[in-house]
């Protein structure tokens, strides 16, 4: 009856556990895996143990800023992707709406309008970002966090 009541016990603080580590995940701060090339330097991919994947830093990504945070320049966001919203793109911010900019390899000067921001990945050569897909309509972009850190192996 004791082993019962131990297993019993356990299994109740194991799924109290669980609910609140996927609440604090959902709602305020996750570690997200940072995979692809468009953030190098500061984010880095290395080959994984299986071949063909790819194994990328890890992030602390801040969910709570999103109410209460004003975006500034410079800051890596993480959003979906405005061709595919299954998939999530980590971009910094390069110019925020009324703010104007030289759209890169090209003399275009481009003010970023109301509602929208312009981003773009660090390694410029294989980035699907702003230069692709235009200023990200941050209403529409569901901007998901803010990566507050990398996390150190």
């Amino acid at each position: 009856m004791g082993s019962q009541n131990f297993l019993w016990q356990l299994t109740k603080r194991t799924v109290t556990g669980a609910l609140i580590g996927i609440t604090i995940s959902d709602r305020y701060v996750t570690v997200s895996s940072i995979r692809g090339s468009s953030m190098y330097p500061t984010f880095q991919t290395t080959p994984a143990t299986f071949p063909g994947s790819l194994k990328g830093d890890l992030v602390l990504a801040e969910r709570f800023c999103l109410e209460r945070y004003k975006f500034s320049l410079g800051d890596v966001i993480i959003f979906q992707a405005p061709d595919n919203h299954k998939r999530n793109l980590v971009k910094r911010l390069i110019a925020l709406p009324g703010q104007w900019i030289q759209i890169p390899e090209s003399s275009e000067m481009l003010k970023i309008p109301e509602g929208h921001c312009w981003v773009e990945g660090d390694n410029s050569a294989c980035s699907l970002d702003s230069r692709s897909f235009g200023p990200l309509n941050v209403p529409n972009a569901y901007i998901r966090m803010k990566c507050l850190s990398e996390i150190e192996d």
